[in-house]
């Protein structure tokens, strides 16, 4: 399955709800995109227009993966408000439909994500991982480095605390 690249998609009320569906698919799947599973659509519904909200107000930017005309996959690029950061970016709920995981998919969006930051003007790029998940290793793969590590800082339950992993990647 190939997946087509859209650059700032319209912001309809149709791709908010394939926003939250995806979210909520990828969530209960275990992905680490700022909940735990399992979750609802009124629970991520809230972050979702938040994000939305965030691109309409020119604070991010959204890149949207697209399989058979639906969404499959996303990354927000969330610029810096601050004058001395404003050369650098924040990608944020990178997420790809489950089912697609481990065919390169990811990686194609990503590098999408990472040409969009570049033409964006943007030097580089950070990215914050929930440790324990192992997908520090594959943003490794795309350049990627670690550069910074708070443990236990991300509660996922009573007794189970991650670190949050700083990755970083100069894009040069």
């Amino acid at each position: 399955m190939t997946l087509t690249f859209v650059r700032d998609p319209q912001l309809t009320p149709a791709l908010q709800e394939e926003l939250v569906r995806l979210w909520v698919e990828v969530t209960n799947a275990g992905g680490a995109v700022g909940f735990v599973p399992s979750v609802e659509d009124s629970d991520v519904r809230p972050l979702a227009c938040e994000q939305l909200d965030a691109v309409r107000g020119g604070g991010a930017r959204l890149l949207a993966a697209y399989a058979d005309g639906r969404l499959v996959g996303t990354v927000f690029i969330a610029a810096n408000r601050h004058r001395l950061m404003l050369h650098w970016a924040t990608l944020v709920t990178v997420m790809i439909e489950p089912a697609l995981q481990g065919g390169g998919r990811g990686k194609a969006m990503l590098r999408e994500a990472i040409d969009m930051a570049r033409d964006l003007g943007f030097q580089s790029l950070r990215l914050g991982v929930r440790g324990g998940t192992g997908v520090d290793g594959f943003y490794a793969t795309l350049g990627f480095k670690e550069v910074g590590r708070v443990p236990e800082s991300i509660k996922v339950a009573d007794d189970d605390y991650r670190d949050d992993i700083a990755m970083w990647l100069r894009l040069g």
